[in-house]
């Protein structure tokens, strides 16, 4: 059984999920890395104390670019409350999505936002530019030009949907 995806741009990504494996792993790693961020944030919930991301804001790494930045939004009440919301909140988001395989796109630029953020404020480089959060951007980017909740996931049947025949959904699902 071979699946053929369009994406946004034209091109034609063809995954055979009976003659190879590459299908196969691109939902495993969807799932893998959905299951990262969705543990990330309902643990960020169930946590004995509310989550209070002020102290890495205010300790961001002394090398990082945007260090200033961050220590801004670590003093500044309105932007640490609603940083404190939304990290939680869009952990939760982007791992149920990729989990289930919808709005990976969507789901998946969003995890790469957050990515970023954690790679530059991890700045300590002493071990080389490449660590952890590099490799969940670099997941995250990988899972959104591959279309991967088209590969068992909830984005190939809203696709059948009247809902996927829209050009917003062309740009959201994948």
């Amino acid at each position: 059984m071979a699946t053929s995806i369009q994406t946004t741009v034209g091109n034609v990504v063809d995954f055979d999920l009976q003659g190879t494996l590459a299908g196969y792993w691109v939902a495993v790693l969807r799932v893998v890395t959905g299951y990262w961020f969705l543990h990330a944030g309902v643990t960020k919930y169930l946590a004995a104390e509310p989550f209070d991301a002020q102290g890495w804001l205010l300790n961001a790494t002394g090398g990082s670019p945007i260090q200033g930045f961050l220590v801004w939004v670590g003093q500044t009440p309105w932007l640490l409350e609603f940083t404190n919301l939304m990290i939680p909140l869009g952990e939760t988001l982007i791992g149920l999505g990729l989990v289930v395989g919808a709005f990976v796109r969507l789901a998946s630029f969003f995890g790469a936002f957050l990515m970023v953020f954690f790679y530059l404020g991890n700045a300590a480089w002493s071990h080389g530019l490449v660590n952890g959060d590099l490799m969940g951007l670099l997941l995250f980017a990988t899972l959104g030009v591959l279309g991967a909740g088209r590969v068992l996931g909830l984005d190939a049947v809203i696709e059948k949907a009247d809902l996927g025949n829209t050009r917003a959904a062309k740009y959201l699902l994948g």
